[in-house]
């Protein structure tokens, strides 16, 4: 099986990198780096030439590219060879949410698929940072019917696929998104009975098709990104 790199380069030495076509879940509290995940797999896919897509539902694109710089990451130089687009539906989501006070909750229906209705050509890697904004109000048989379908849809065109679900929404939906994903990433922080320090670990909750390490993986986000303290210690995925 073909495989992308996370930009994490101990994770990559790991599980060999994202299964190349499939969608990957990404979860995790606040403060635990699933943007930064997000924008550093987008960083390594467009170092490497591969068309990338950002779709981002709470921050705008200028604040994606300086967050990006403090890492020492060019998004600016990856957009101008178009091999970075940046979506932004913040716009979108404010009017959602003045839609939903004004004619009820009732009326706001996550629509997944426009997703990708206007992704640029070519694009091979998808990043959606979050998907929350989209399950307004969703009932768990529409979530599971409209993920399905986006998993589906981004499968049949090719793309490998990070989803971002935030804290709130992977907990009332978390076990249909990990049936339906390929790969499901679980970022988090935790106390240290050792250290009395409060440290952020990652759980690799499945990958197919993927020997995976059964311990959490201890990492920390410095000037270089997202990088693994004790690596998983397989032997490197073929």
């Amino acid at each position: 099986m073909d495989r992308i790199k996370t930009g994490i380069s101990d994770l990559d030495k790991t599980i060999g990198g994202f299964p190349s076509g499939k969608t990957i879940l990404v979860t995790g509290d606040p403060g635990t780096g699933k943007t930064i995940f997000g924008l550093q797999f987008a960083n390594v896919c467009c170092s490497q030439g591969i068309r990338t897509a950002y779709i981002s539902s709470e921050e705008n694109a200028s604040d994606l590219r300086l967050q990006g710089k403090s890492f020492g990451w060019d998004f600016e130089a990856f957009e101008k060879k178009n091999l970075l687009k940046f979506i932004e539906l913040a716009g979108n989501r404010v009017a959602e949410i003045k839609t939903a006070l004004s004619i009820s909750m009732e009326a706001v229906k996550g629509n997944f698929s426009e997703l990708t209705e206007h992704l640029p050509e070519g694009t091979k890697v998808l990043i959606i940072d979050s998907l929350g904004s989209h399950t307004a109000n969703l009932k768990p048989f529409e979530f599971r019917d409209r993920f399905d379908l986006l998993v589906h849809s981004l499968a049949h065109m090719g793309i490998t696929a990070m989803v971002v679900l935030d804290s709130i929404t992977s907990k009332e939906f978390n076990d249909t998104a990990l049936f339906s994903a390929y790969g499901a990433i679980h970022l988090l922080k935790r106390e240290n009975p050792y250290t009395d320090r409060r440290e952020r670990v990652m759980d690799i909750v499945k990958m197919r098709n993927t020997r995976t390490p059964i311990q959490l993986l201890t990492y920390d986000i410095s000037p270089r990104g997202i990088e693994l303290i004790s690596p998983g210690g397989l032997p490197d995925n073929p």
